[in-house]
């Protein structure tokens, strides 16, 4: 049995590691307006959201705000796993020019449902995101 040990070892390390390489909430989500595309990926130990794409009226009310570069924006900022499906971390808001404490849950492989909060979580405002498919 003991020779078996290492090669036990190997199989969940390599089972462990192709589960995180496929983790469901990574790829590029649009959000419900289709203004803007967020790409989530590892940022250290933790998941963040890049804009990737903007539409005119999104780049033009980031402008107005002061963000003259909207894409590049970490919008989705030091989430960490809360649980099968579910993260919490920050949302930076562009044309608010605001960071709010900010969950995530996957609702399905193509739906997160991102929470933007104020006041500890008292107050808070949904929006259902959709993955972007090539095709």
């Amino acid at each position: 049995m003991r020779s078996l040990r290492p090669l036990l070892v190997a199989l969940c390390l390599l089972n462990c590691a192709s589960a995180n390489a496929a983790d469901p909430v990574m790829g590029s989500w649009i959000n419900p307006r289709g203004s803007v595309t967020v790409t989530t990926g590892a940022c250290q130990d933790k998941l963040c959201g890049w804009v990737s794409h903007a539409n005119a009226e999104a780049l033009a009310d980031a402008s107005d705000a002061g963000i003259p570069h909207l894409v590049g924006t970490t919008l989705l900022q030091d989430y960490r796993p809360k649980g099968p499906g579910h993260w919490a971390g920050r949302v930076y808001v562009p044309d608010m020019g605001r960071t709010f404490y900010s969950t995530i849950d996957q609702q399905g492989p193509n739906q997160l449902k991102i929470s933007g909060c104020i006041l500890g979580g008292l107050f808070c405002r949904s929006q259902l995101w959709h993955r972007v498919t090539t095709g």
